[in-house]
């Protein structure tokens, strides 16, 4: 069986996270969404509710799951046998990110990392670009899965409330 990780903050999910997802199962016998904790971010959403919404936006592809990652992605990828990592890029600065990362993957592991042009209708999506629409009130429901935009409006309303007493 070959497993794939695709590895991500997915804060929140989007439907190019989705989109990358769905084309990795076609690629591999199964995939393993890893939901990680960046220690340079500051996530909007907790990591059970990242999990909890990318479990339901996959729901219907019987070879992924979902799953926490804690620590180092290559710690992941070996604990869940991985035979590579799967990267979705939107263009040329998403590759300059990657490729180090992957570089650095390869010579920890020997894993491989394998990169999927981001489909163009979804090239423009980015989490960050929805958190940031959504908190000044735009329409996000068309880039993110059923159900994400509610949690992500529900949090930034929770959170305007913690600062505006």
């Amino acid at each position: 069986m070959r497993t794939a990780v695709v590895p991500g903050t997915f804060d929140p999910v989007t439907l190019g996270h989705v989109d990358v997802v769905t084309r990795a199962a076609a690629l591999f016998d199964e995939v393993v969404v890893a939901v990680g904790r960046n220690a340079a971010k500051a996530p909007l959403l907790t990591a059970e509710e990242r999990v909890t919404a990318f479990a339901g936006a996959v729901a219907h592809l019987p070879t992924v799951r979902v799953a926490e990652m804690p620590g180092l992605l290559v710690d992941f990828c070996r604990e869940v046998g991985a035979v590579a990592v799967v990267k979705g890029l939107r263009g040329g600065a998403d590759f300059d990110g990657e490729a180090p990362m992957a570089a650095m993957n390869r010579h920890l592991s020997g894993i491989e990392t394998v990169f999927l042009v981001g489909s163009g209708h979804l090239s423009h999506i980015a989490s960050s670009m929805v958190r940031d629409v959504a908190r000044y009130g735009g329409p996000v429901d068309d880039l993110v899965p059923p159900g994400v935009g509610d949690l992500v409006r529900a949090r930034l309303r929770s959170l305007t409330r913690q600062e505006n007493p």
